[in-house]
């Protein structure tokens, strides 16, 4: 037998140590029938060896980690669907669609409602990009839980592939109501709404340039929905209206909008409008001295003046105010019409306190016929009626005018020019009583005369007319009437 040798391991050695033996030296020194206990020494060795750690398997990454997942309700956590469905989400997530839509129907039809499932079905369509048909999906678990977040924010996700934002906005604030922690779609909504308010904002005041008033009064309404605190979107919303003639709707609109923006001078200066409109003249006054608290502007100053002076024409007498629309003015009515509008001229003529009229006292104009009778303006005749329902002739009026003349101009040289003038009508020769006045009136371009050159002496005088020569006076006396003040 050969010899055999043994190899000394201290009793303190490491287990590291004690089996780091010569292996090789072993097995040339043993005979062979040691082989076999040798080569379980070597076994040993090879498990006292240090150990390398086992890593685990690494699971894969969910194909889908933006969908949210539907979790089941504790009311079906233990139908037998509830597993089913899970296997059908874990497919979807590895990428196996058919794998997930088979595992969801079946879900389905082993517990009739089991809504998660209908749910994930939807977020199946959403990865095969069939947003209409996750739609579908989406909706039919929202019919048996209308707050289902999984359900809402899905279909909220499909909405906004069909380019349906405001449906989209309105599924994800649905969302955030159910669950007030989904913040960052709270955040999302917010931007939905900008994004879509100023897309609506830019339509809408095209369409109202375009003047198709309905289609921007629908999409300025669609953009205060999306912001409803934004006071010009109720400004322009009611500009639109005022276009249309709706404006109670536009006054509304106008006051909600100063009501968000007490400094919205502009919806003021419209609610004065419409108030002016309406002849409720001391609000529209009102409203416009608010705006200009605001904001200094000559326009709305200039509307202030014209409300006031239209006020005041609204204080006058029904007849008075009829004057420019009668056909044939009448004595009473001519001397009403210079005593109001030439009242400066009237007032500081010479007054002849002997005049004495006997048929005006209960006529509607009696103070102005006395004043302008006094004033030499207009004379009663000898019997000391004034015939206040005369009709006033041509004749009469360049009569009336040649005396309010030299009143009316400073130019003393002008004014004699056109006396001394001696103008040629077809229709009232030089010798006519009513030449001298016509042939002033009419060189002073007070009145004109036919395209023939025909003066028309005895033709009945319009109010329209008579309104056109007092307006004329007017300017030339540099007189700013009520009824000037109130056509601005």
């Amino acid at each position: 037998m050969a010899e055999s040798r043994s190899w000394p391991i201290s009793p303190g050695a490491s287990w590291e140590g004690r089996c780091k033996i010569p292996v090789v030296r072993a097995l040339t020194s043993l005979p062979r029938i040691a082989v076999a206990a040798l080569l379980t020494i070597l076994t040993v060795a090879s498990a006292c060896g240090p150990k390398k750690p086992v890593l685990p398997t690494a699971a894969p990454a969910p194909k889908y980690p933006n969908f949210a997942q539907p979790t089941v309700p504790a009311a079906l956590a233990g139908s037998p669907a509830a597993a089913v469905a899970q296997r059908g989400w874990d497919l979807l997530q590895a990428g196996d669609l058919k794998g997930a839509e088979r595992e969801l129907s079946a879900a389905t039809r082993l517990t009739p409602g089991f809504f998660p499932a209908e749910a994930s079905l939807g977020y199946v369509s959403l990865a095969r990009t069939d947003a209409r048909q996750a739609v579908e999906h989406f909706d039919r678990a929202l019919e048996s839980d209308a707050r289902y977040v999984p359900a809402l924010l899905g279909r909220g996700e499909a909405l906004l592939a069909l380019n349906r934002e405001d449906d989209a906005s309105a599924a994800f604030e649905a969302a955030v109501a159910a669950d007030p922690s989904l913040t960052e779609i709270a955040r999302r909504v917010e931007v939905l709404k900008f994004r879509g308010a100023e897309q609506n904002l830019a339509a809408a005041r095209q369409a109202a340039r375009s003047g198709n008033l309905d289609d921007a009064g629908r999409r300025y309404a669609t953009a205060i929905v999306r912001s409803p605190d934004s006071a010009f979107l109720y400004r322009e919303l009611g500009a639109v209206e005022r276009r249309k003639g709706d404006v109670d709707a536009a006054l509304a609109n106008f006051r909600h909008a100063v009501m968000l923006d007490p400094t919205d001078a502009g919806s003021l200066v419209q609610i004065g409008d419409i108030l002016d409109g309406r002849g409720e003249f001391e609000e529209a006054v009102k409203t416009y001295n608010d705006a200009l608290a605001l904001e200094a502007s000559a326009e709305v100053e200039a509307k202030i003046e014209n409300v006031q002076a239209r006020a005041e024409l609204a204080r006058r007498p029904e007849e008075y105010r009829a004057i420019e629309t009668t056909p044939e003015i009448t004595r009473g009515e001519l001397a009403a019409l210079i005593g109001v509008r030439l009242g400066p001229l009237v007032q500081t003529a010479p007054r002849r306190d002997g005049v004495v009229i006997t048929d005006v006292r209960t006529h509607w104009a009696a103070t102005w016929i006395m004043n302008v009778s006094r004033a030499g303006f207009m004379e009663p005749y000898a019997n000391h009626t004034f015939q206040p329902q005369a009709v006033v002739r041509r004749a009469d009026l360049a009569q009336v005018v040649s005396r309010l003349l030299p009143r009316a101009n400073a130019n003393a040289a002008l004014v004699q020019q056109w006396q001394s003038a001696r103008l040629k009508f077809v229709d009232l020769p030089a010798g006519h009583v009513a030449y001298p006045a016509a042939s002033f009136a009419v060189a002073s371009g007070v009145l004109t005369v036919a395209s023939d050159n025909a003066f028309q002496p005895s033709r009945a005088v319009s109010g329209a007319e008579a309104e056109t020569v007092v307006s004329r006076l007017e300017t030339m006396a540099g007189i700013r009437s009520v009824e000037s003040k109130a056509r601005r």
